[in-house]
């Protein structure tokens, strides 16, 4: 069976993001374009891309509640939204995912994205769980991205940071070296042993790289590992926003 996502939130001019747009009419908009772009009848999980500051989010919730009805959309996800703006979401449609950047690398969500999710029954979808490539220990402060990656314009990845930072790809090094699997591998397996309704989604465009994080699921931690770990990371201090102060301006916090 084909399962299909879409989000919304941008308004785009040819190809490009103009900014933010999450106005009902152009949330049901975008869903009858995708639904054509997709030639399905129905989507299964339609988030919103990031809040809108300029729109109620309960707005949101019940323009996307209309789709549901209608039968365009089956569920409703929202991304980088705070704890504050799920709820008010989910009192109006219940949210059925979160896509928000988690990982190692950035464990904010732990203070209250994570319990608010347990209590009201939502999936977590973390992006970026390796870091944007930090975590497979395939690159260093000396390492220099072509033109056009977004990790040139991302504090945490600047020179400086980066030399401060290696000391928990060390860490996860380690025991990667320890278990015979990839940093990479320890860093999936680590988000797996979080939660239950945790399912990461590492990006990549070659094949053995997508086997090599299909592997992650076959690495087993013992509870005091994953304890040993989680509070080895805690002690480290990672310098550096995640990214650009122009982008940190769409995160809801």
């Amino acid at each position: 069976m084909r399962r299909s996502k879409a989000k919304f939130g941008f308004n785009f001019e040819n190809g490009v993001s103009t900014g933010l747009n999450s106005r009902p009419e152009y949330i049901k908009k975008m869903a009858e374009e995708s639904l054509k772009r997709l030639k399905v009848d129905a989507l299964d999980l339609y988030y919103q891309h990031r809040v809108d500051p300029n729109v109620p989010i309960e707005d949101v919730a019940g323009a996307v509640k209309d789709l549901i009805q209608e039968g365009k959309v089956k569920y409703f996800g929202l991304s980088e939204a705070s704890a504050k703006n799920i709820r008010k979401a989910h009192a109006v449609q219940p949210v059925s995912a979160l896509q928000s950047e988690y990982s190692l690398f950035w464990r904010e969500p732990e203070d209250v994205i994570i319990p608010t999710l347990e209590e009201l029954g939502i999936g977590f979808v973390p992006f970026s769980p390796l870091g944007k490539g930090f975590l497979t220990g395939k690159i260093d402060p000396t390492t220099m991205f072509p033109e056009g990656d977004i990790r040139n314009t991302i504090p945490r990845f600047q020179e400086e940071a980066m030399q401060h930072n290696m000391a928990l790809l060390e860490l996860v090094k380690s025991m990667a070296e320890n278990k015979n699997v990839t940093p990479a591998q320890i860093a999936l397996a680590w988000l797996l042993e979080q939660k239950p309704f945790i399912v990461p989604i590492p990006g990549t465009r070659k094949l053995e790289r997508l086997e090599e994080n299909l592997g992650a699921v076959e690495v087993e931690f013992t509870t005091d590992e994953v304890k040993e770990l989680t509070e080895a990371a805690s002690k480290i201090k990672v310098v550096g926003e995640r990214y650009s102060e122009a982008a940190m301006k769409t995160i809801d916090r």
